[in-house]
């Protein structure tokens, strides 16, 4: 004779299934909120928003964006911050225009240079961090100022133009689908982090040092080692995003890269809340940029002034950083 299962076995796989869509909400929350928000924006202003050049636009322009922030993501998986990454893409860029310009050198070792340069930038922030044993936000603050006040120094306080057309052709000038190729290199980048952080043991460790470096260092990980590739992966990235932005304005400004800083920050920390919620993740991160970039795009289009530009940003990190927590389960902060 059969018997009739009890309640709880028959409530049971509603219950997964209630638990599965919950995850899944969370992981692509924030994909079904940015979608929503091109549904609303393109109802409001459809002869305008909804054009293939906006999209195209909007997805190459922030491609600099997309590089900056993946480098930022890279010390924040490992528990540290690097305040000084988009004055390295700003001297980076100041390096290129410089040497490009002003001495004559060809684009490819003035690219090189930018690049070498921040990679030393991160290596001496993460030495300073690992063995005076000083505070990242401190440390990266510092050389950030001083790296602002050399590129002040190189530059003669000016805006320098005139790079090299071979950069902009490879950055903005040639697309795929009408989209800049400056997309596709943001989004090859996010790909190798990915791929780094899922399937390589040094990707491991990287997340194994961010959750709880002591436990790392008590398992025989070298703590410090991780830290420092952190941090000069973190300056490469930072000075590649300045390769970018270089070949993007045809030329280099001083002061304006700096303004990439809090954006993204918000977008790192709101990146954390999708498709890996509870940690730094490429894919999240960039779909924070967009996210953020069509929010503030479609203000625009409905009227609103450039200022809301700074509210958008400034509202968004704070906005993103109670979402990190809460999807942590408002564990205090450990930096």
């Amino acid at each position: 004779m059969s018997q009739k299962p009890d309640a709880a076995t028959a409530t049971a796989p509603a219950g997964i299934k209630a638990s599965d869509l919950a995850k899944r909400a969370e992981q692509f929350g924030l994909i079904i909120v940015w979608l929503a928000m091109i549904a609303v924006f393109g109802y409001l202003r459809p002869e305008t928003f909804l054009t293939w050049g906006n999209l195209s636009t909007l997805l190459g322009s922030q491609a600099v964006l997309v590089v900056l922030t993946l480098g930022l993501l890279v010390p924040l998986s490992a528990n540290d911050f690097d305040l000084s990454i988009a004055y390295t893409m700003t001297l980076s860029s100041m390096i290129i225009a410089v040497l490009n310009v002003n001495y004559g050198i060809g684009i490819g070792w003035a690219i090189l240079a930018a690049l070498g340069a921040g990679m030393l930038t991160g290596l001496v922030n993460g030495i300073l961090i690992t063995y005076f044993r000083i505070h990242s936000l401190i440390v990266t603050l510092g050389v950030g100022t001083f790296l602002h006040g050399l590129t002040l120094w190189i530059s003669d306080s000016m805006t320098i133009s005139g790079v090299s057309m071979t950069l902009i052709d490879v950055v903005i000038v040639k697309r795929l689908f009408g989209i800049p190729l400056e997309f596709y290199y943001a989004i090859l980048i996010a790909f190798i982090i990915w791929y780094v952080l899922e399937y390589t043991a040094i990707g491991r460790r990287i997340l194994f040092v961010g959750r709880g470096r002591e436990v790392a260092r008590l398992s025989g990980i070298n703590t410090d080692r991780v830290r420092i590739g952190c941090l000069v992966a973190s300056g490469f990235l930072g000075s590649l995003a300045g390769v970018l932005y270089t070949g993007t304005q045809g030329a280099a400004d001083p002061v304006s890269g700096v303004s990439f800083q809090l954006p993204a920050f918000a977008a790192a920390f709101l990146g954390s809340t999708c498709i890996a919620p509870g940690r730094f993740n490429p894919w999240g991160t960039t779909v924070a940029v967009y996210f953020l970039v069509t929010g503030i795009t479609g203000l625009v289009f409905l009227g609103f002034s450039s200022f809301i530009q700074e509210m958008f940003y400034g509202g968004a990190l704070v906005i993103a950083v109670t979402l990190s927590q809460l999807v942590r389960g408002r564990q205090e902060q450990q930096f």
